[in-house]
């Protein structure tokens, strides 16, 4: 009676975790179009297939990750990843480089897509913009971190209603039939581009995997291989229907945004501005900068809070000038990447952090991790062990706390 009883998950709970990883995807990165247009874009009717393939191998890598972290009762990723890896346990390492190079990308794509933005918007140019934007961010780091963080859910939520309303508008706006395209497309192109499409799936999933930190924290109150399987296919369901809208609003228009100087850096944008719906527009722009800006604010306050409690900065009493000197080194690096432009953060940098993430995350966990997650259960039952209440905290409130990895992409 007690297995039977734990092995029904909560439909609350399954869709709080779910939603977690739904809004690590759907945040600034996701919005501005670029990631959508840079993977999945330019292959047509097989982009579809790609986006679908990348959130199963993305929710899938997700369900064992936290189906091992709950199953051994873990309290951290590093415990994770040297279980995943044993006995060759230090190549943990390879997942703390991929995670640190990733944060960096994220935040240069948030200072870059915010600075596009004020230029899109308020002609701006785009390298003092970015200044501007890693200032803000600087300030807001130091100060204001608690309060961007409470709040980054709700602006995270406003920018996805706001781009899903733009994906439904912008495939009936649009003077071309995404029927149409897709037919003449694979009438064009057959299978040709699905060895392409594997691949960009692969990659894609990689990259996104820099929110497992995340993932495994807010899906501790799951309590059995059930529950994880339960919550991931439910944000299955979520993100491919939200990455698929935008892929078909995009597909169709896709000869407007390409045809405009700078169009394909925030396609979402260059596209709600050919529709002609100016209210549209101005909310999607106001809630894609304070999102942006609320991904840099708090990824950086993540490094900080780790790396402020070096030996190196025992000296400083002050938290306000540890935090400071922290945030401005990580501030300069990713300015410094930001000024490649954020076509390029998405095309070179995510992408080459996607290979990795296929080598050190996704295959391993979807070969040695299920392997050794079905043995371990066998041995042990289906039943998770039970954590201490103060350690175990409800998804609900892991979300703010654990938004510098979730708004990563």
């Amino acid at each position: 009676m007690k297995e039977k009883r734990i092995a029904k998950t909560p439909f609350a709970l399954a869709f709080s975790v779910g939603a977690v990883l739904f809004s690590a995807h759907a945040g600034g990165g996701f919005a501005t179009g670029n990631q959508a247009n840079t993977y999945y874009v330019g292959l047509g009717w097989a982009g579809i297939v790609s986006a679908v393939i990348a959130m199963l191998l993305l929710t899938l890598t997700m369900r064992q990750a936290m189906v091992m972290y709950n199953s051994r009762g873990m309290t951290s990723y590093k415990q994770l990843f040297e279980t995943l890896y044993h006995p060759f346990d230090k190549i943990e390492w390879l997942f703390e480089i991929f995670f640190y190079i990733m944060v960096l990308m994220a935040v240069a794509a948030a200072i870059s897509g915010a600075a596009s933005a004020l230029q899109g918007y308020f002609g701006m140019n785009y390298y003092l913009g970015i200044v501007v934007v890693g200032m803000v961010v600087l300030m807001l780091t130091i100060f204001g971190a608690g309060i961007v963080r409470a709040a980054s859910t709700y602006m995270g939520l406003a920018i996805l209603v706001t781009a899903i309303t733009i994906y439904t508008v912008g495939i009936f706006k649009s003077d071309s039939s995404i029927t149409a395209i897709l037919q003449q497309d694979f009438t064009t192109r057959g299978f040709g581009g699905m060895p392409q499409a594997i691949i960009n799936a692969f990659t894609y999933a990689g990259f996104q995997c820099v929110t497992l930190p995340t993932m495994i924290a807010c899906g501790t109150p799951l309590e059995n291989r059930k529950g994880c399987g339960k919550a991931m296919w439910i944000s299955f369901v979520m993100n491919t229907v939200a990455l698929v809208l935008s892929i078909f609003m995009l597909l169709s228009w896709e000869g407007v945004y390409t045809a405009v100087e700078g169009g394909t850096t925030i396609p979402t944008l260059t596209a709600c501005n050919a529709m002609g719906i100016s209210w549209l527009t101005t909310v999607y722009g106001i809630c894609l900068l304070l999102c942006l800006i609320s991904t840099g604010v708090t990824t950086i306050y993540g490094f900080v809070a780790r790396f402020e409690k070096l030996p190196m900065f025992r000296g400083i009493s002050s938290a306000p000038i540890r935090s400071a000197i922290v945030s401005a080194f990580i501030i300069v690096v990713s300015m410094s990447i930001s000024l490649v432009g954020l076509s390029n953060i998405i095309k070179y940098g995510y992408g080459y952090c996607g290979y990795l993430g296929i080598a050190v995350v996704v295959i391993p966990f979807l070969t040695v991790g299920v392997y050794k997650n079905r043995a371990y259960i066998r041995a042990h039952g289906e039943a998770f062990p039970q954590r201490q209440e103060e350690e175990k905290p409800s998804a609900a409130k892991s979300v703010p706390n654990t938004r510098p990895a979730a708004q990563c992409d």
